[in-house]
């Protein structure tokens, strides 16, 4: 009998994630069996400092990554969001599943809206985009870091440390804290990060049986927006220390795709959007990078590579 290895951070989210796809996978494939391998990583383990600042997102795969290449686990489950543009040698992301709410959310035990939030208000958050766009909305508010697993961070702001915090709808409401969104931020000028409320597999490329049985996951409407908001980021090269919001709808009988790249304290932000047909939405991703780049967006990149080195 197969049995699928599943590597995954130890986190409650983490855990959710790993633990839908097992359902998933033996719903379709009753005959196979499925295990966890939970493990930690180092952005896990760092806790007290910016991602931009330890190594950005990546670190929370490469301890997953390297238990496939070890073959100490078959395959691994991500937030999308947090999934470099380019992975190692050897391995890719086998299935793009159904994605869920991708907008980020704003959660206060006081106030309902960011436009309610007083003067001065403290607010937390581990995102430079989310940075960008909560100054560029209110140039007043004092942002201050947040890390942590959505428990520790929703614990810290019950503990009075913040105002207000602002995180992913998706990860809150597949851990049942749905009930603590005050305000979903879908308005302009919010626009999530490229794969945002998306959950996907990482694989071994070669492995062939194990890929055919990951293909019941792929959900082809995320896979075209994924590959679309995936080129935009690879094309700007751009990391944890770039405020880079990039956002794919199907409409119509195409997708329309929605960017926006900034300075993280909202001084200066591009926007952008392009239409284009189902076909080949990663090329979208390109065309709107090239844009984005012809309207300055190269010195807001290296304006960010020099204050985050």
């Amino acid at each position: 009998m197969t049995t699928i290895r599943i590597a995954t951070r130890e986190s409650a989210l983490a855990l959710w994630q790993a633990r839908h796809v097992k359902t998933l996978l033996q719903r379709t494939h009753p005959e196979i069996n499925t295990t966890l391998v939970p493990m930690t990583t180092r952005g896990d383990q760092i806790i007290d400092r910016p991602l931009a600042e330890i190594g950005g997102k990546a670190l929370f795969l490469k301890e997953l990554e390297l238990a496939m290449l070890e073959n100490r686990a078959d395959i691994a489950v991500h937030s999308l969001k947090d999934v470099p543009a380019q992975l190692p040698e050897g391995l890719g992301l086998a299935a793009v599943l159904e994605r869920g709410n991708p907008y980020d959310a704003l959660v206060s035990n006081q106030f309902g809206s960011i436009d309610e939030l007083p003067v001065g208000a403290r607010v937390g958050t581990s995102s430079l985009r989310r940075r960008c766009l909560l100054k560029l909305s209110r140039p007043d508010l004092e942002i201050l870091d947040l890390r942590g697993n959505v428990n520790t961070r929703l614990a810290k702001l019950d503990d009075g440390l913040y105002d207000a915090i602002v995180l992913a709808t998706a990860g809150l409401q597949r851990l049942g804290f749905g009930d603590r969104v005050r305000q979903q931020l879908r308005d302009e000028p919010w626009l999530p990060a490229p794969g945002q409320g998306i959950v996907a597999v990482e694989s071994r490329l070669l492995d062939e049986e194990i890929n055919n049985l990951l293909r019941c996951l792929v959900d082809t409407r995320a896979t075209a927006a994924a590959a679309a908001e995936r080129a935009l980021a690879f094309r700007l090269d751009a990391g944890c220390h770039v405020p880079l919001g990039g956002f794919a709808e199907e409409k119509d009988d195409g997708f329309v795709l929605r960017a926006m790249l900034g300075m993280p304290d909202g001084s200066e932000v591009i926007r952008e959007t392009i239409t284009g047909g189902p076909e080949s939405t990663k090329e979208l991703g390109l065309r709107l990078a090239e844009r984005i780049l012809e309207l300055g967006g190269q010195h807001i990149l290296d304006a960010c590579e020099s204050a985050g080195s």
